[in-house]
């Protein structure tokens, strides 16, 4: 009763899907031509095999709309057109099919199981579509996941790559290669996330444990508005803006920066610019030496009491920042101009003349600031 009309079914179904959609409004020529019509007789055939055995296997005939799926992504679509097209597929089988049951006498029991098997079947095909597109998604952003890491090691490369390398790599990551950018650093479990939500043009890859992030054009206008909210509760940190070959130089900075701020040196609840805190992460990267200066200049001070060293120790930065001047010290610290003058006469007790030599100064501030 059904397989004489399997043939009529599949070419107004052809018909139909280049009428009613748009972009299969082609001559089933070549690839695409071979792929729509195998996809529909294929279809008819196994619902056919289907009806007469329930039990059927078709894991073989599923390839062929896994295939569908994924042809639809590397044509560049999503898969309403697809799934438009089985709509109207089920539409047109059913209609004819029912056609040629009441003409056989089918009761309308039997019709109604036959309705549900299209339309279920249907669904079936759908899915499988769907499996393959969703498959060719995750292969094809892993590939461009995988490019794009292997752009950012080599502008991470040292000694710098040539800019014609870097052209080439870009190219193969379809990634426009920005006149500037700037690096970020973060942790790598907050990478994925970033990610996710990262503008277009901006790329990213896991590097030393860290996550490495490369803002294009950084400096334009509202980038940084743009780019900030991204980060938000998360210890993060931009290094300086720099030409895709000195990408390194940014990417060091940055991490610095990071490391500064998961140590409580700089803030930690979000984006930091390394150019805005250079002082802190030059101290914070001479730690160890700086460490041992303040042990060193801070002696004649080490056996007062702890809550006497703490105040000696903010009088002596006060002290050094405003040159010795008591008004001004008195204005920073709070503390009456007298006191202030105590103050400056028992430092005087504690370092002697030596508080007057601008290298002992300088040491004395290094100490204090990096505290």
């Amino acid at each position: 009763m059904i397989e004489p009309e399997l043939s009529g079914i599949a070419d107004e179904i052809l018909g139909s899907i280049g009428q009613l959609i748009p972009e299969y409004a082609m001559p089933l020529e070549g690839s695409f031509g071979k792929a729509v019509y195998r996809g529909v007789g294929e279809a008819l055939e196994q619902f056919l095999v289907l009806i007469r055995d329930p039990d059927a296997d078709r894991r073989a005939s599923r390839k062929v709309y896994v295939i569908l799926g994924r042809g639809e992504l590397r044509q560049g679509r999503s898969l309403d057109s697809l799934q438009s097209a089985y709509r109207i597929g089920a539409r047109i089988a059913w209609r004819r099919i029912a056609a040629a049951s009441l003409e056989a006498g089918l009761d309308g029991k039997t019709l109604s199981l036959l309705a549900e098997s299209i339309f279920v079947y249907i669904d079936e095909l759908s899915a499988d579509s769907t499996e393959g597109y969703a498959n060719a998604q995750f292969k094809q952003q892993g590939s461009r996941l995988r490019r794009e890491r292997q752009l950012i090691t080599l502008m991470l490369r040292e000694p710098a790559p040539e800019h014609e390398e870097i052209e080439v790599a870009a190219r193969m990551a379809v990634w426009e290669l920005p006149k500037s950018l700037a690096a970020v650093a973060c942790h790598e479990r907050d990478l994925a996330e970033v990610t996710r939500v990262l503008p277009i043009g901006v790329i990213s890859a896991t590097v030393d444990g860290y996550g490495c992030v490369a803002i294009p054009d950084p400096g334009g206008p509202g980038r940084l508005r743009q780019i900030r909210p991204l980060f938000a509760g998360r210890t993060s940190a931009m290094g300086p803006t720099v030409g895709p070959n000195r990408m390194a130089e940014s990417w060091q900075l940055a991490r610095t920066a990071f490391e500064a701020a998961a140590a409580g040196v700089l803030p930690a609840d979000g984006l930091v610019r390394a150019e805005d805190h250079l002082v802190d992460l030059a101290l914070y990267r001479s730690r160890d030496l700086i460490s041992r200066l303040r042990e060193k200049t801070m002696a004649p001070i080490g056996e007062l009491t702890p809550k006497a060293r703490e105040r000696m120790a903010e009088t002596a930065l006060a002290y050094v920042e405003h040159s010795g001047n008591a008004a001004e010290m008195a204005r920073s610290l709070s503390i009456h101009p007298q006191t202030a003058r105590y103050r400056i006469a028992r430092l005087r007790e504690l370092f002697g003349e030596e508080l007057d030599r601008p290298d002992l100064r300088l040491a004395l501030e290094l100490s204090l600031r990096s505290r």
